[in-house]
Protein backbone atom coordinates (compact mmCIF):
# COMPACT_ATOMS: atom_id res chain seq x y z
CA UNK A 1 0.00 0.00 0.00
CA UNK A 2 1.83 2.96 -1.18
CA UNK A 3 -0.83 5.59 -0.75
CA UNK A 4 -4.03 5.86 1.76
CA UNK A 5 -6.11 7.50 -1.28
CA UNK A 6 -6.58 5.99 -4.37
CA UNK A 7 -9.53 8.12 -5.76
CA UNK A 8 -11.20 4.52 -7.25
CA UNK A 9 -13.60 5.22 -4.55
CA UNK A 10 -14.90 8.56 -5.38
CA UNK A 11 -17.88 7.64 -7.17
CA UNK A 12 -19.45 5.40 -4.37
CA UNK A 13 -18.13 1.62 -5.57
CA UNK A 14 -15.37 -0.14 -3.54
CA UNK A 15 -13.60 -3.28 -5.15
CA UNK A 16 -14.38 -6.52 -3.78
CA UNK A 17 -11.63 -9.51 -2.95
CA UNK A 18 -11.54 -10.81 -6.75
CA UNK A 19 -11.86 -7.51 -8.31
CA UNK A 20 -15.77 -7.10 -8.60
CA UNK A 21 -17.19 -3.30 -8.16
CA UNK A 22 -20.03 -2.85 -5.36
CA UNK A 23 -21.72 0.03 -4.40
CA UNK A 24 -20.60 1.32 -0.83
CA UNK A 25 -24.06 0.83 0.31
CA UNK A 26 -24.10 -2.84 -0.90
CA UNK A 27 -25.19 -5.13 2.15
CA UNK A 28 -21.65 -6.81 2.08
CA UNK A 29 -19.57 -3.60 2.08
CA UNK A 30 -22.01 -2.83 5.27
CA UNK A 31 -20.95 -6.07 7.22
CA UNK A 32 -17.22 -5.71 6.81
CA UNK A 33 -17.54 -2.45 7.41
CA UNK A 34 -19.80 -2.84 10.86
CA UNK A 35 -16.58 -5.51 12.05
CA UNK A 36 -14.60 -2.40 10.77
CA UNK A 37 -16.50 -0.18 13.66
CA UNK A 38 -16.61 -2.79 16.33
CA UNK A 39 -12.79 -3.35 15.69
CA UNK A 40 -12.25 0.26 16.18
CA UNK A 41 -14.35 0.45 19.26
CA UNK A 42 -12.46 -3.01 20.72
CA UNK A 43 -9.08 -1.15 20.07
CA UNK A 44 -10.20 1.63 22.48
CA UNK A 45 -10.96 -0.77 25.06
CA UNK A 46 -7.68 -1.99 24.93
CA UNK A 47 -6.26 1.49 25.32
CA UNK A 48 -8.12 2.63 28.25
CA UNK A 49 -6.42 -0.88 29.75
CA UNK A 50 -3.22 1.10 29.67
CA UNK A 51 -3.13 2.62 33.42
CA UNK A 52 0.40 2.42 34.68
CA UNK A 53 -1.18 4.10 37.81
CA UNK A 54 -2.91 0.86 38.64
CA UNK A 55 -1.30 -1.57 41.04
CA UNK A 56 0.54 -4.82 39.91
CA UNK A 57 -2.76 -7.29 40.10
CA UNK A 58 -4.70 -4.53 38.02
CA UNK A 59 -2.38 -4.26 35.79
CA UNK A 60 -2.18 -7.97 35.45
CA UNK A 61 -5.37 -8.60 34.35
CA UNK A 62 -5.61 -5.53 32.32
CA UNK A 63 -2.68 -7.11 29.65
CA UNK A 64 -4.32 -10.54 29.94
CA UNK A 65 -7.53 -8.56 28.37
CA UNK A 66 -5.74 -6.34 26.18
CA UNK A 67 -3.97 -10.08 24.54
CA UNK A 68 -7.27 -11.28 23.99
CA UNK A 69 -8.55 -8.23 22.91
CA UNK A 70 -5.86 -8.32 20.53
CA UNK A 71 -6.39 -11.63 18.98
CA UNK A 72 -10.22 -11.39 18.79
CA UNK A 73 -9.17 -7.47 16.47
CA UNK A 74 -7.07 -9.73 14.57
CA UNK A 75 -9.86 -12.34 14.04
CA UNK A 76 -12.62 -9.45 13.08
CA UNK A 77 -9.73 -8.10 10.71
CA UNK A 78 -10.11 -12.19 9.02
CA UNK A 79 -14.09 -11.67 9.21
CA UNK A 80 -13.96 -8.81 6.99
CA UNK A 81 -11.82 -10.15 4.23
CA UNK A 82 -13.96 -13.31 4.23
CA UNK A 83 -17.06 -11.10 3.86
CA UNK A 84 -15.45 -9.13 1.24
CA UNK A 85 -14.82 -12.16 -0.50
CA UNK A 86 -18.13 -13.22 -2.05
CA UNK A 87 -16.89 -16.49 -4.07
CA UNK A 88 -15.02 -17.80 -1.02
CA UNK A 89 -18.26 -17.19 0.74
CA UNK A 90 -20.22 -18.46 -1.44
CA UNK A 91 -17.92 -21.93 -1.67
CA UNK A 92 -18.11 -21.98 1.92
CA UNK A 93 -21.54 -22.16 2.39
CA UNK A 94 -22.24 -24.43 -0.78
CA UNK A 95 -19.79 -26.99 1.04
CA UNK A 96 -20.23 -26.74 4.81
CA UNK A 97 -16.83 -26.40 5.24
CA UNK A 98 -15.86 -25.61 8.70
CA UNK A 99 -14.20 -21.84 8.89
CA UNK A 100 -11.47 -22.74 11.68
CA UNK A 101 -10.32 -19.13 12.35
CA UNK A 102 -14.13 -18.87 13.88
CA UNK A 103 -14.18 -21.15 16.03
CA UNK A 104 -16.13 -20.12 19.46
CA UNK A 105 -14.08 -22.74 21.96
CA UNK A 106 -11.38 -20.32 22.73
CA UNK A 107 -13.95 -17.48 23.62
CA UNK A 108 -15.99 -19.98 25.66
CA UNK A 109 -13.31 -20.88 27.54
CA UNK A 110 -12.12 -17.16 28.22
CA UNK A 111 -16.25 -16.51 29.23
CA UNK A 112 -15.46 -19.34 31.94
CA UNK A 113 -12.76 -18.10 33.30
CA UNK A 114 -13.66 -14.47 33.98
CA UNK A 115 -17.25 -15.96 35.19
CA UNK A 116 -15.12 -18.37 37.68
CA UNK A 117 -14.19 -14.62 39.40
CA UNK A 118 -17.79 -13.51 39.07
CA UNK A 119 -20.44 -12.86 41.10
CA UNK A 120 -23.32 -14.72 40.08
CA UNK A 121 -26.11 -12.29 38.37
CA UNK A 122 -29.52 -12.25 39.70
CA UNK A 123 -30.48 -8.86 38.02
CA UNK A 124 -30.02 -7.10 34.71
CA UNK A 125 -27.40 -4.78 34.52
CA UNK A 126 -26.73 -1.11 33.14
CA UNK A 127 -24.16 -0.85 30.59
CA UNK A 128 -21.20 1.55 32.00
CA UNK A 129 -18.86 1.24 35.16
CA UNK A 130 -15.03 1.89 34.32
CA UNK A 131 -14.19 3.73 31.34
CA UNK A 132 -12.79 0.04 29.68
CA UNK A 133 -16.33 -1.77 31.41
CA UNK A 134 -18.51 1.00 29.26
CA UNK A 135 -16.50 0.69 25.92
CA UNK A 136 -16.46 -3.03 26.16
CA UNK A 137 -20.11 -2.59 26.48
CA UNK A 138 -20.59 -0.64 23.55
CA UNK A 139 -18.61 -3.03 21.88
CA UNK A 140 -21.18 -5.70 22.53
CA UNK A 141 -23.97 -3.57 20.92
CA UNK A 142 -21.99 -2.94 17.59
CA UNK A 143 -21.08 -6.87 17.70
CA UNK A 144 -24.88 -8.07 18.57
CA UNK A 145 -25.82 -5.22 15.69
CA UNK A 146 -23.22 -6.72 13.25
CA UNK A 147 -25.03 -10.00 14.21
CA UNK A 148 -28.40 -9.22 13.30
CA UNK A 149 -26.94 -7.51 9.83
CA UNK A 150 -25.23 -11.00 9.26
CA UNK A 151 -28.19 -12.80 10.17
CA UNK A 152 -30.35 -10.85 7.72
CA UNK A 153 -27.96 -10.88 4.78
CA UNK A 154 -27.81 -14.50 4.72
CA UNK A 155 -31.25 -14.81 2.92
CA UNK A 156 -30.00 -12.89 -0.10
CA UNK A 157 -26.21 -13.65 -0.21
CA UNK A 158 -23.62 -16.22 1.19
CA UNK A 159 -22.74 -15.82 4.82
CA UNK A 160 -21.13 -18.77 6.22
CA UNK A 161 -22.92 -20.16 9.45
CA UNK A 162 -19.99 -20.34 10.94
CA UNK A 163 -18.78 -16.51 11.40
CA UNK A 164 -22.74 -15.58 12.44
CA UNK A 165 -21.96 -18.36 15.43
CA UNK A 166 -18.92 -17.00 16.52
CA UNK A 167 -20.74 -13.37 16.16
CA UNK A 168 -23.37 -14.67 18.90
CA UNK A 169 -20.38 -15.76 21.54
CA UNK A 170 -18.21 -12.70 20.78
CA UNK A 171 -21.40 -10.61 21.80
CA UNK A 172 -21.61 -12.70 25.33
CA UNK A 173 -17.12 -12.45 25.48
CA UNK A 174 -17.74 -8.93 25.69
CA UNK A 175 -20.67 -8.53 28.27
CA UNK A 176 -18.52 -11.02 30.59
CA UNK A 177 -15.10 -9.17 29.71
CA UNK A 178 -16.99 -5.86 30.55
CA UNK A 179 -18.04 -7.52 34.08
CA UNK A 180 -14.62 -8.41 33.81
CA UNK A 181 -12.87 -5.32 34.02
CA UNK A 182 -15.62 -4.00 36.25
CA UNK A 183 -14.41 -6.41 38.69
CA UNK A 184 -10.75 -6.52 38.22
CA UNK A 185 -11.14 -2.07 38.99
CA UNK A 186 -12.88 -3.04 42.76
CA UNK A 187 -16.04 -2.00 41.46
CA UNK A 188 -19.86 -3.54 41.65
CA UNK A 189 -22.16 -3.93 38.40
CA UNK A 190 -24.79 -1.53 38.69
CA UNK A 191 -28.06 -3.19 39.15
CA UNK A 192 -30.97 -2.25 36.93
CA UNK A 193 -33.72 -0.59 39.11
CA UNK A 194 -37.36 -1.02 37.09
CA UNK A 195 -39.62 1.64 37.75
CA UNK A 196 -41.57 1.64 40.92
CA UNK A 197 -39.17 -0.66 42.39
CA UNK A 198 -37.91 -0.46 46.35
CA UNK A 199 -35.27 1.87 46.39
Amino acid sequence: MSRIYTRTGDLGETALIGGTRAPKSDVRVDLYGTADELNAQLGLAAALFDRPDHDAPAQAAAARLQGELAVIQSRLFDLGALLADPDRCTELVRSGEAVTEFDPADLEHSIDRMDGDLQPLRTFILPGGTPPAAVLHVGRTVCRRLERKAVAASATIAVPADAIRWLNRLSDWLFTAARWAQSTAGRADVPWRPAGAAE
